[in-house]
């Protein structure tokens, strides 16, 4: 159990250290549309829905790699107050009480969502008609990537279940 942990930690630091760079790319096409709009008085036509696009999908696959290295917001006050048994313990039911419907629904609904898109051939509104359902199948794959940690997290905490008991 803990290899399978291990594999899907090593999956989701692969990705975000290969997402993370991403941002570096919104921010040229920001500069590249201010400079367009100062030197020549006239933005690009496609910059803006790009950057909100590639915006969007950083964002969303970063949270993973978030998760991954516990960034995301944790109101753990009461938490570090308990033993390593009870901190599992809550950990797990945590997962599956508020955890387990949440990345359902964002799986269902985001994989409705993108064939939506993908069937329409859905495109973006500008003078230049960008592919919508890339970035909307962003949401199913950030779903999964955070449902495999999600497991590693579990997998861990019922190891210090384990452990607890056995000693």
């Amino acid at each position: 159990m803990n290899a399978i942990a291990r594999g899907i930690d090593t999956l989701n630091e692969w990705f975000g250290r290969l997402i993370a760079p991403l941002i570096a790319v919104v921010t040229l096409i920001v500069i590249y549309d201010i400079a367009m709009r100062f030197f020549i008085g006239r933005p690009s036509d496609w910059a803006f829905d790009i950057t909100k696009m590639l915006f969007g999908v950083h964002f969303m696959l970063m949270a993973a790699y978030a998760l991954r290295h516990h960034a995301h917001v944790e109101v753990d006050v009461l938490k570090r107050l308990l033993s390593r048994r009870k901190q599992a313990a809550l950990e797990i039911v945590g997962y599956l009480v508020f955890f387990t419907p949440f990345i359902w629904m964002l799986l269902t609904l985001g994989w409705s969502f993108f064939m939506r898109s993908f069937s329409r051939g859905e495109t973006t509104y500008g003078m230049v008609a960008i592919p919508v359902y890339p970035v909307k199948a962003v949401i199913v794959i950030t779903a999964a990537l955070i449902l495999l940690q999600a497991i590693a997290i579990v997998i861990r905490a019922v190891q210090a279940l384990r452990e607890e008991t056995s000693q």
